[in-house]
């Protein structure tokens, strides 16, 4: 059992490594580009980073990686080579061996299966080789797009947390909560 969060892996279509110095460019025309399809759910697209801001989350994730406690991972497209999306192991907690995954797609990405595939591949990975107990995700319920990936990636629905938080508008919202824990 590993007690290392991955550099790189691989599935049948994507490449998923690290966010890594360099990565900024790159991370930042992913953003730009999907930021008005995000922005309902993930706080830190919007408003836009700059592409120096992008850049700095990527070195802060890096140093979180090589902290070993945190994997921001982006997906890239093996046949293009494009950074269709990105999702990690975040929260490691290495004594209960458990990890949060997150994800966001690409504008224009979704409807493959390669974020499914992303997903599946990471928490299938922290299952197998390092070990975990629980891999989990929460979602707003409102976001039909996300709990339908959870379960196609093999999530289980665990609860509904009602009221529990504060969406991005300031409204109180539900939260769904998924896992997976080994077989």
């Amino acid at each position: 059992m590993l007690s290392q969060l991955p550099e790189q892996l691989e599935s049948e279509r994507l490449l998923i490594r690290v966010a890594k110095p360099g990565d900024g460019a790159i991370f930042n025309a992913a953003i730009v580009e999907s930021a008005e399809s995000l922005k309902t759910w993930l706080g830190w697209v919007w408003p836009v980073p700059t592409p120096a801001e992008s850049e700095q989350a990527c070195r802060r994730a890096y140093a979180r990686f090589l902290l070993n406690e945190d994997l921001m991972a982006f997906f890239i497209d093996k046949r293009s080579g494009v950074l269709m999306g990105g999702s990690g192991l975040h929260k490691a907690d290495w004594i209960l061996r458990q990890f949060e995954v997150g994800y966001w797609c690409r504008q224009g990405w979704g409807g493959r299966g390669l974020m499914t595939e992303g997903v599946r591949a990471l928490s299938d990975y922290a299952l197998q080789t390092l070990g975990a107990q629980r891999v989990f995700l929460t979602t707003d319920e409102r976001n039909t797009a996300s709990w339908r990936l959870a379960e196609r990636a093999g999530f289980v629905l665990e609860g509904t947390l009602r009221r529990d938080r504060l969406d991005l508008q300031g409204q109180l919202r539900n939260t769904r909560v998924y896992a997976r824990i080994p077989d």
